[in-house]
């Protein structure tokens, strides 16, 4: 990127020309998608460098934390989505007057975790709290699903339609919308329980939150037409594949109440869908290397499929991301994890 140095220049306190200024706002489609525009630009510049300067030494050691390697990538990501998008949602939480709910839709390697992570460091600058609530802290308890899956054994894994408490996610938003600071006990979920099956912990009692940040692989995601299953695509190939996709499909009519407490939501939207398998079989690899158990590539890619028969991403996330009725943001996310363009629908 041409305007790395700039920014280099920004962060170790130096003055920026007029010109070099202007260098940063050449991201015009970017720009765009966070409401800056050739009125407020300069205003939003200056902010935004301000912003950097205080909050860069402590993204940096976070970055060196999480093993975000690439220091001049996550210095351009930074400037790019984590300080625009931090900045947006404090604007939209102080025109609210009330806790906003911000969804985040993104698979897996698309960088949910790391995105809350920034946005609660940053957001804390801007002095606002954050709270990080995932799709995965509102499964049904293991006995609950235990039951589920004898009634459905087709739902081998947790994670699809139907495996989640929605009510619980509800009234926990509503209280959220509502201040009720004093009596909100957040639910949580450790995955290691029952060797791996996971069950619902002890809940978590949150003082405050003035911005949510509710992650998952189908949040927001909505049902479609039963009609549009007879051509899927793969691995939704047999008329037993069908059926369940259709059945998961009708699921999801469940979740409606749940997303429509969401204020927001933006999509973090792999170039390709498909790169979401290679990026599970890498992480696997990266954990087995430490000598710890994984599956093998064969595994994950039934793991996989599993989650495509369920909610194949070209049915149900490709029309999504072209509706500005439901969808604020999206963050296309290139094979190397790093966010491409950023827009809206």
């Amino acid at each position: 990127m041409d305007y790395l140095p700039i920014l280099q220049r920004a962060i170790a306190g130096e003055k920026l020309t007029t010109e070099e200024q202007e260098k940063l706002l050449a991201e015009k489609e970017n720009n765009k998608a966070f409401g800056i525009t050739a009125v407020n630009g300069a205003d939003f510049i200056k902010k935004r460098i301000q912003l950097l300067q205080k909050v860069y030494p402590e993204v940096r050691k976070l970055c060196e934390n999480i093993a975000l390697k690439d220091s001049n990538q996550n210095l351009i990501t930074l400037w790019n989505l984590w300080l625009p998008l931090a900045m947006q949602l404090a604007s939209q939480r102080k025109k609210l007057n009330r806790p906003l709910i911000q969804g985040i839709l993104g698979g897996q390697g698309t960088g949910k975790t790391t995105l809350a992570v920034m946005m609660h460091l940053i957001l804390k600058h801007l002095g606002y709290s954050t709270l990080e609530l995932s799709l995965d802290d509102l499964y049904k308890t293991y006995s609950e699903r235990q039951k589920l899956q004898k009634e459905d054994p087709r739902l081998i894994w947790r994670g699809p339609p139907g495996t989640h408490d929605v009510d619980l996610g509800v009234e926990l938003l509503d209280n959220v919308r509502q201040g009720a600071t004093e009596s909100l006990f957040v639910p949580r979920f450790d995955k290691s329980a029952w060797n791996g099956a996971g069950d619902r912990t002890q809940p978590e009692q949150v003082k405050e939150a003035d911005i949510v940040l509710f992650e998952g692989w189908f949040v927001g995601v909505r049902p479609i037409e039963e009609s549009l299953f007879e051509a899927a695509p793969a691995p939704i190939m047999s008329a037993e594949n069908r059926q369940f996709a259709r059945d998961m499909n009708r699921r999801l009519q469940a979740y409606l109440p749940l997303w429509s407490r969401l204020d927001r939501l933006l999509v973090l939207y792999p170039i390709d869908y498909r790169l979401s398998k290679q990026w599970r079989q890498e992480a696997e690899q990266k954990m087995k290397a430490t000598g710890k158990a994984g599956m093998s590539d064969e595994e994950i890619s039934r793991f996989v499929d599993y989650f495509w028969l369920a909610l194949h991403p070209q049915l149900f996330i490709k029309p999504l991301i072209r509706d500005a009725s439901l969808v604020d943001l999206v963050v296309e996310i290139n094979a190397n994890h790093c966010p491409g363009k950023i827009y809206q629908p």
